[in-house]
């Protein structure tokens, strides 16, 4: 059961924002602060940032000398972990400490701290025992285990973009064997450096968006005119529990997490199946194990990263999957991608985040900035704005470099 959702993104610290962002629209890319795209030699104007964070508020028992050791990654990381254990009505004593785990997603870890040491740019980056904290991928979830007093398993997943669905997916299976009551999982990323631009620019035209008149535009999924995505930066932690302990205490319920499927293709390591066949698979794989099946799916939330190879993938998946349907006949898909851009390790969490609560408002949000389709993506778009619906039942997809899909399915609280 997901009983809790912390948010740190950019302009967005309730779940109440986040909500009224991707149901209302409201795109969070704006204008590349960060750096300077046209001096690093970078056609880069559009990202979604986060700016003026101050952690104070999420993290009150922090105390300025230990926060001052810290990295903006694991005080964001560490907001996001306390705010999702706060709306999910969590507090110490209610839970057996070592009943309680952590895991977290991030594809890049603490790039952006490493690439100021090694430039020069933080010369007293090793002025402190904090040096091992900012340097450790793992510390963020690490570290909030210790403010929150997680005894149980606590680990990082690192696997590009189905990081954050495989990470719930080991979640998933610490509730299920009895091994935990709650687990805290989640993601972090913060990616917007030049030298992740540059690994997307090089590439090749129509992965990372040039859009320059419109940052608010720069991700188009499904688009005839998309250029690409932009990057994002922030986290967002789900608090899931098992259904007896959530009951007893009756707690507020966003959702439920059915299943969870991820499979390594073995096949071409930057392009995912573009028959459709196999992503159809997966997605049977996790609809059989939540006793389900595809005929039950109300809502799929994409993936989405408007590139031609991703938007095309997951049009011919739902193809696959409903053979014998037409275009008219398929469920709805969108993509919360142009409101916070790409945050790789956490996107899938993110989905899952914004899917739990299109269940729990009965409301699908759309998909913005699509305006010219792309004809070989003729399915059924949300994009007139937010569309209300019955979800009882939803997929989460997400693909990554290496030859990887991965699935969640949500369904709603029983």
């Amino acid at each position: 059961m997901v009983t809790g959702i912390g948010v740190v993104l950019p302009n967005t610290l309730t779940v109440d924002q986040f909500w009224s962002n991707i149901s209302g629209g409201r795109s969070q890319v704006g204008r590349l602060t960060r750096f300077d795209g046209e001096q690093a030699g970078l056609p880069v104007y559009a990202a979604a940032e986060i700016s003026g964070f101050d952690h104070h508020p999420f993290l009150p028992e922090l105390t300025d000398a230990h926060a001052a050791k810290y990295s903006r990654e694991i005080l964001i990381t560490m907001s996001a972990v306390a705010e999702a254990r706060r709306d999910a009505g969590l507090v110490p004593g209610d839970l057996d400490p070592r009943r309680l785990g952590i895991v977290m997603s991030s594809s890049r870890g603490p790039f952006s701290w490493w690439r100021d040491v090694l430039t020069g740019a933080d010369p007293d980056a090793f002025g402190d025992k904090g040096a091992m904290f900012r340097g450790l991928p793992g510390c963020p979830a690490t570290l909030s285990a210790i403010y929150n007093g997680a005894q149980g398993l606590v680990t990082t997943v690192s696997n590009a973009c189905v990081g954050g669905h495989q990470a719930i997916q080991l979640a998933l299976r610490e509730l299920r064997s009895g091994a935990a009551d709650a687990m805290l999982v989640g993601g972090h990323e913060f990616p917007i450096v030049p030298e992740v631009a540059s690994c997307y620019r090089a590439m090749g035209h129509g992965v990372l968006s040039s859009e320059r008149d419109d940052p608010s535009r720069a991700v188009r999924p499904y688009s005839n005119c998309r250029e690409g995505f932009a990057l994002g930066e922030g986290s967002v932690v789900l608090c899931l529990e098992r259904e007896s302990v959530a009951k007893a205490r009756g707690a507020r319920v966003y959702s439920e997490i059915l299943s969870a499927a991820s499979l390594n293709e073995a096949a071409h390591p930057t392009t995912m199946d573009l028959t459709g066949k196999v992503t159809a698979s997966v997605i049977e794989d996790a609809l059989n194990e939540a006793g389900r099946s595809a005929d039950d799916v109300d809502y799929f939330c994409a993936h989405g990263t408007a590139t031609r190879y991703n938007d095309i993938a997951e049009s011919r998946a739902l193809r696959a999957l409903y053979p014998e349907r037409t275009v008219g006949q398929l469920p709805p898909l969108s993509s919360n991608k142009p409101i916070y851009g790409h945050t790789f390790g956490l996107a899938g969490v993110i989905n899952v985040a914004a899917t739990s609560l299109m269940v729990h408002h009965r409301t699908i949000a759309p998909t913005i900035n699509f305006t010219q389709p792309d004809p070989e993506c003729d399915h059924d778009h949300v994009f007139e704005g937010a569309r209300p619906a019955e979800i009882d039942l939803a997929v989460s997809m997400s693909f990554a470099f290496g030859s990887q899909t991965a699935v969640v399915a949500v369904g709603a609280p029983s």
